[in-house]
């Protein structure tokens, strides 16, 4: 296969709901530029894209599938994306990988869920977008309708550069405007036939062409002036206007396709080739030194990491995107963010599980290596002498968590080396084995999210595991000052033990001065304050622990040994077994034994005054609260408010973005389980939200009581 230059780059991904048709359209795409012999269907389970046997049992696309397809002297490089949001993590980063999305459009349901979270993601993006509305030959089309929606849904820049004649089951024809002819396809579809647009259709055409050549004016400032001069534009300038267009943002255009039977796919290649944004026309990314990385194939050899997957009989598979220069075999290369060494043996472009070997690849090209050591997903390789590195994908953050363990104690080890894998392979898996929590949790982006990674451990790696209700991280603190003491002594023969501790503790708010003077149960007490330490806790929060001793009372060398045994009783807090914090502690007085006091008395009696003082200071429970973003339509956005109510969610804001109502709120974690399959079903698949953590808050009394009871009996049950 031969080396496509730079600019005989197209890189596109293709977006839109599930069902629409985008693996069906990457299958015609394929056949018109020759990978394939013949198109393969989702009934068949045979398509390129859609290869692993988990897409074939669920029949819609789970994972993004790097593709290719010549077409005249150009390769257009094509990743096919998931259209569930539960799988946006592929969609986000195939969008980082490429320069444009070709957005399908269903023609009988117009613009669905999908469509809108996948544009949502490209705006946020910055990416250009392409149009097609697709299945215009179904008995139920309604292209009218679909355009109608998708510019209440995406604006005013969405232009009309096609509309169909006789949509529906007769349905061969269009009317392409920048042509300004009739395209008229075969039954067993590919190229089609160029003829006089029908005397019905011109006045339509006309007007939609010269709007199309206002929008294409508006892109620059020069082809404004010369439209405003002449009120038209030349054949040339025209071009000019709408590659500009497109890479700004500025037109979106809209063209018309049967994936199915080939009918308008060759004309969407052609015009990727001619006016879909190329390598060079987006800004160029920025480096790790702040630098403009622009795709120059005589720079400095570049490569980004955008995907990472498993094969079967392969092993771990990393596709790329040259940023800069040229790739070769056998190259050899540095990854900037581990510095190990790296020969690029083989390089491939891709067909979904087919692999064509080249001998190198151009900037702005997308292809795959195999059998890297220490290459993952977000790094960055660079030849010798480059230091480069780029912005990682900017993965969501996880919606959706569940506890998990193998239903056999003896898998515990190959459960934890898959989830690692699995975790490899998509990002938005996230896995985290909490000490504090005593249990494996799996976070990721919906319930379906978790139960396909469920698939994978059942049948690939074949560990039956179970979901559990994750546990909450409660954290545990104090609410009022309180004294205690506590004396150890043990005599059992020989040396004996003997520690005793007095103490006060009290809540701990940041810049709040230490105290000289306390008032417990009515009587005052006068500390010396003399060393003072402040102990940041790793689960947030901080103990300070003051040494009030005067006099010799307790040595200085067995206050270490009182603040171990603190330390303790702060990692099981009394309430929940939770971990405490934000507490101040005073020792101030103790006895000692010139023969039998020790570490371990002085731990003893530390830990024991301190559990002591903890539940006479009215204990109380903290619960991680976090902040939630939801974006939903207008119609629904009572029914969500009313939701977050009820789980103790507080609203602190609605605002409106691009055709929708922004809520923002605080919820407890606690109240978000399964919120991802709970807001679908309230707004029909429409809302998406983001949620990070905010703050621990107290929890309401009943709460409380409710938590303390359900831990007690799970107590009495282990």
């Amino acid at each position: 296969m031969k080396t496509y230059q730079t600019d005989q780059i197209r890189n596109i991904t293709l977006l839109g709901n599930s069902g629409s048709g985008k693996t069906t359209l990457a299958e015609a795409m394929l056949f018109n530029g020759g990978v394939i012999e013949r198109r393969g269907t989702i009934d068949g389970k045979n398509t390129v894209s859609d290869y692993k046997p988990i897409e074939h049992e669920n029949g819609n696309s789970l994972f993004s599938t790097v593709l290719y397809a010549p077409y005249s002297d150009y390769k257009i490089n094509i990743i096919d994306t998931p259209g569930l949001e539960d799988f946006n993590g592929g969609v986000i980063s195939s969008l980082t990988a490429t320069d444009c999305g070709l957005m399908l459009i269903s023609s009988t349901n117009g613009v669905e869920v999908g469509s809108e979270v996948h544009f949502r993601h490209a705006d946020r993006m910055d990416k250009p977008v392409i149009f097609a509305i697709n299945g215009i030959d179904h008995e139920k089309s309604n292209f009218d309708k679909a355009v109608e929606m998708m510019k209440e849904r995406f604006g005013p820049n969405v232009c009309l550069v096609q509309f169909p004649v006789d949509e529906g089951v007769n349905f061969t024809s269009v009317i392409d405007i920048l042509k300004m002819k009739m395209l008229t396809w075969p039954k067993d579809g590919g190229k089609a036939e160029l003829s006089d647009i029908p005397d019905q259709h011109k006045e339509r055409a006309e007007e939609l062409f010269s709007a199309l050549v206002e929008k294409a004016a508006e892109s620059e400032e020069s082809l404004m002036e010369i439209f405003f001069e002449n009120e038209t534009l030349t054949e040339e300038e025209m071009q000019r206007g709408l590659v500009a267009g497109i890479a700004q943002r500025g037109i979106f255009p809209v063209f018309v396709t049967s994936a199915k039977n080939n009918f308008g796919v060759d004309r969407v290649m052609e015009f990727i080739t001619q006016a879909g944004p190329k390598v060079t026309d987006l800004p160029a990314p920025v480096n790790n030194d702040g630098d403009e990385v622009k795709p120059d194939p005589s720079g400095p050899a570049s490569v980004f990491i955008f995907k990472s997957a498993m094969e079967e009989h392969i092993g771990e598979i990393n596709y790329f995107r040259v940023m800069s220069g040229k790739v070769t075999e056998n190259l050899d290369v540095i990854n900037s963010m581990n510095s190990g060494k790296e020969r690029l043996a083989q390089i491939f472009t891709c067909a979904g599980k087919n692999r064509v070997k080249v001998s190198g690849m151009q900037a702005g090209d997308i292809g795959a290596f195999v059998k890297l050591k220490g290459t993952k997903t977000n790094h960055t390789l660079n030849a010798p002498g480059t230091d480069w590195k780029f912005p990682p994908v900017n993965f969501p953050e996880a919606k959706y968590r569940t506890a998990i363990r193998p239903v056999s104690e003896g898998d515990e080890e190959k459960l934890g080396d898959a989830l690692s894998k699995i975790s490899m392979e998509d990002p938005t898996i996230k896995i985290e084995y909490s000490k504090e929590l005593k249990q494996i949790i799996v976070h990721g982006q919906g319930e379906y999210h978790l139960n396909i990674m469920r698939w994978h451990l059942d049948n690939i790696y074949k560990i039956e595991t179970e979901f559990l209700p994750p546990k909450i991280p409660y954290r545990e603190t104090i609410t009022k000052a309180a004294q205690a003491d506590y004396r150890h002594k043990k005599q059992s023969g020989g040396a004996g033990q003997f520690g005793e501790v007095h103490m006060i503790i009290e809540p701990y708010t940041e810049g709040a001065p230490d105290k000289e003077m306390h008032k417990i149960n009515g009587k005052e007490i006068k500390l010396s304050l003399r060393d003072r330490d402040e102990i940041p806790l790793q689960w947030g929060g901080k103990l300070i622990y003051v040494n009030c001793i005067v006099g010799g009372s307790i040595d200085a060398r067995f206050m270490p040994a009182i603040l171990k045994g603190i330390m303790e009783k702060m990692e099981e807090g009394p309430l929940t077994g939770s971990y405490a914090r934000d507490i101040r502690v005073y020792v101030y007085d103790g006895k000692m034994h010139p023969v039998d006091s020790n570490e371990i008395s002085f731990k003893l009696a530390g830990r024991n005054a301190f559990s002591t003082a903890f539940k006479n200071a009215a204990p109380k429970i903290l619960e991680p609260v976090y902040e939630v973003e939801i974006m939903v339509p207008s119609d629904r956005m009572g029914d969500v408010i009313s939701d977050l109510q009820g789980r103790r969610g507080m609203v602190l804001g609605m605002s409106s973005e691009k055709g929708f109502e922004v809520v923002k709120a605080r919820v407890p974690l606690a109240e978000m389980n399964k919120y991802s399959t709970a807001l679908s079903s309230i707004t029909g698949g429409r809302a998406m939200y983001s949620m990070k953590f905010a703050e621990y808050a107290a929890v309401p009394s009943d709460v409380q009581d409710s938590v303390i009871k359900a831990y007690e009996a799970q107590a009495e049950e282990e």
